[in-house]
C-alpha cells in the first residue's frame, strides 16, 4: 500500500518553515513584492498554471471552484503539464512538498487542485 504524500500548500507572502520541504511556486506570474531571495524556492513551475483563459475566467470566484478544478484537471492533460506533475508526484513520494501560490485564498486556487490530485493519486501516471 502506498503511503499518501504529504503535500501542503501555503501563500509564498507567508515565512518560509523548516517542515515545507521542498517549496515549489506554481502560479503562472511572479508574485508582487516577493524577491527571489525572500521566496525561498526550490523550483518555479510556471508552465503548470491554469492558462491564461481559465485563469481569467475563474477569477477565484468561490462559486466557480468547482467547474475551475474540473477545466483545469483536464489542461493537466497536456504533455507539458502531465510532465511537470509528474516531476510533483516524484518529489511528493520523496518527501514534503509545499505548492506555493500567491491567491488570497489558497483552498480554492490551483495549488489546492494539484495538491488534491497529488494526494489522491500519488501513484498515477498524468
Amino acid at each position: 500500500m502506498t503511503e499518501t504524500p504529504r503535500v501542503r500548500v501555503r501563500r509564498i507572502y507567508e515565512e518560509p518553515s523548516a517542515d515545507d520541504g521542498t517549496r515549489v511556486l506554481v502560479d503562472r506570474l511572479w508574485p508582487r513584492g516577493v524577491s527571489r531571495e525572500r521566496a525561498h524556492l526550490d523550483a518555479w513551475e510556471k508552465e503548470i498554471a491554469p492558462s491564461t483563459e481559465l485563469r481569467t475566467w475563474y477569477g477565484h470566484i468561490p462559486a466557480r471552484f468547482d467547474e475551475f478544478a474540473e477545466r483545469y484537471t483536464a489542461e493537466l492533460a497536456d504533455p507539458q503539464r502531465a510532465e511537470i506533475l509528474e516531476r510533483l508526484r516524484g518529489i511528493a513520494a520523496a518527501g514534503t512538498l509545499t505548492l506555493l501560490t500567491a491567491t488570497k485564498d489558497p483552498d480554492i486556487s490551483e495549488a489546492a487542485v494539484l495538491a488534491g490530485l497529488l494526494r489522491e493519486h500519488p501513484d498515477a501516471a498524468a
